[in-house]
């Protein structure tokens, strides 16, 4: 009975992930005002009814993958020795994610950036960083340190937006992980 319902969920998150795909390629290939749910389907190889059972839309199709990393970072900072300050256990918690699913292309990277630029996707996206923002402070609470938790983990936020996007217009110069480091040691000078 384990198996089944291990391979039904893997074969759950495999469709996921294949919609997420799908919809961020024709997102970029074709903007998202010319993208319907049916062609993200047909792209998927899925039914429109299938899609509706992963997704209630295009955009959370196209944010999947963003959420599903922001879940990840949350548990590893929550994975973290109790006694690490709030700093240090975000910090780590990014270079051990890193670590765990490798350095982003640089692809996918700007095909991400080139999706997010639609208006029609600021409003979730925003959303989905206030929560984030809400789980990471809940995360490091009880953790050793001065600064207010919602302070700190807004700041983590910001320093990760602002290294992404030093990356991304960069020319090929470092990886992701070595913006990030430098970006966070930067921002940690008055926490620590």
């Amino acid at each position: 009975m384990e198996t089944t319902v291990g391979l039904r969920e893997r074969k759950k998150a495999e469709t996921r992930q294949a919609v997420h795909e799908a919809a961020l390629r024709l997102v970029v290939e074709h903007g998202l005002d010319d993208v319907t749910v049916e062609a993200i389907a047909d792209a998927a190889n899925i039914s429109r009814r299938t899609f509706s059972n992963y997704f209630s839309s295009k955009e959370d199709a196209l944010l999947y993958g963003e959420e599903q990393r922001f879940k990840a970072l949350v548990e590893q900072v929550r994975a973290q020795p109790p006694e690490l300050p709030a700093w240090q256990a975000l910090s780590d918690s990014i270079e051990d994610l890193q670590r765990q699913i490798g350095e982003p292309e640089r692809e996918w990277a700007q095909r991400t950036r080139l999706a997010k630029r639609h208006p029609s996707l600021l409003a979730r996206q925003l959303a989905n960083h206030a929560e984030l923002e809400r789980d990471l402070a809940e995360a490091i609470a009880e953790r050793p340190g001065e600064v207010p938790a919602r302070v700190l983990a807004a700041a983590f936020l910001v320093t990760l937006r602002v290294a992404s996007h030093v990356w991304t217009e960069e020319s090929e110069a470092r990886t992701l992980t070595e913006v990030i480091t430098e970006t966070l040691a930067q921002m940690a000078r008055p926490f620590t």
